[in-house]
């Protein structure tokens, strides 16, 4: 360490608060790699507005060297110093850091374990997979939501049965981030747990993001739990299941859809326009033609575009 922090690290000694500030602060002034070592002394000060600004200037700094003090403060008693480590760790942690952070997982520390599942996901490394398992059964569901979650995030995974009934899990928040994560995985059961989801579920968000997943899969074996999603009390669940249909073009829900130009929200109204367009089929013609005079301009502007398409793809396969 140089002559010219030593003062600053003497002062960080002090038992006077105010000058273990002037000296944190210079330390940050001076933002430079020589400051770092005195920085993280800093990180383990008593006083919270000590450590924060020795974790914000080593977030400025950037100095990899820095990431293992970081990850401490992650388990502090303080959710603000805890939420400014995370971010500056989010900035640092490279695959350099996969095996640290793998580590730090099994720290038994819940505040410690959430932030390593997330900053995880930045990494995108598949073989984090048997260190992320074990907290899909976790007894603390925010630990179950949070790995869930992170298995979207990693390069190359396309099974993992383990994942699969958490979106029956007790806590909707879990079955919320399950239902998304479903949409990733290729496991046979997935389309039929979808499904399930989709229409039995008590909470409406499950429902949307099972929707949005059974979108992405795009099997006709979930037209069923689609078209009775198009009749759900909640709009954001009609509106996601009009979309899922969209790339699932079907007859045999071309009835439902039409009623659907009829819902009293404008974004279902427009979904279902879309759908009806990609079905193609002549007897949506009359309906899409009374869409043209719907109030919302978005809908109606839709509909002529419908009509447009399937007119077009009419002329064209004709020739």
């Amino acid at each position: 360490m140089s002559d010219d922090i030593q003062p600053w690290l003497e002062m960080l000694r002090s038992p006077d608060l105010n000058d273990r500030l002037v000296a944190v602060k210079t330390l940050q002034h001076l933002g430079d790699d020589e400051t770092v070592d005195a920085l993280i002394i800093a990180l383990q000060d008593e006083h919270i507005a000590v450590q924060k600004i020795a974790i914000s200037a080593l977030w400025e700094i950037a100095n990899p060297i820095a990431i293992p003090a970081l990850i401490e403060c992650l388990s502090s008693t303080d959710k603000d110093i805890r939420t400014e480590a995370a971010s500056a760790l989010n900035e640092l942690v490279t695959q350099n850091d996969l095996l640290l952070l793998l580590d730090k997982l099994q720290s038994g520390d819940i505040n410690t374990q959430l932030n390593i599942l997330v900053l995880l996901r930045k990494i995108h490394d598949i073989q984090s997979l048997p260190s992320i398992l074990p907290f899909l059964q976790s007894n603390k569901p925010e630990l179950r939501e949070a790995a869930i979650t992170t298995l979207r995030y990693l390069n190359q995974l396309e099974k993992c049965p383990q994942a699969l009934d958490l979106i029956f899990d007790e806590s909707a928040v879990v079955r919320r981030a399950a239902a998304l994560t479903l949409g990733h995985l290729q496991d046979t059961e997935v389309i039929t747990k979808l499904s399930q989801a989709l229409i039995n579920d008590s909470d409406w968000q499950v429902c949307r993001n099972a929707a949005k997943s059974l979108a992405i899969h795009a099997s006709h074996q979930a037209i069923f739990a689609l078209e009775i999603a198009l009749g759900d009390e909640h709009w954001q669940v009609r509106k996601a299941a009009a979309q899922a249909l969209q790339k699932l073009p079907d007859v045999q829900v071309m009835p439902q859809l039409i009623q659907a130009l009829t819902d009293e929200y404008a974004d279902v109204r427009k979904e279902a326009v879309i759908a009806l367009g990609n079905l193609a089929h002549p007897d949506v013609i009359n309906p899409l033609q009374q869409a043209l005079d719907d109030p919302d301009k978005e809908v109606a502007i839709q509909a002529q575009r419908a009509i447009y398409k399937i007119q077009t793809d009419k002329i064209v396969s004709k020739e």
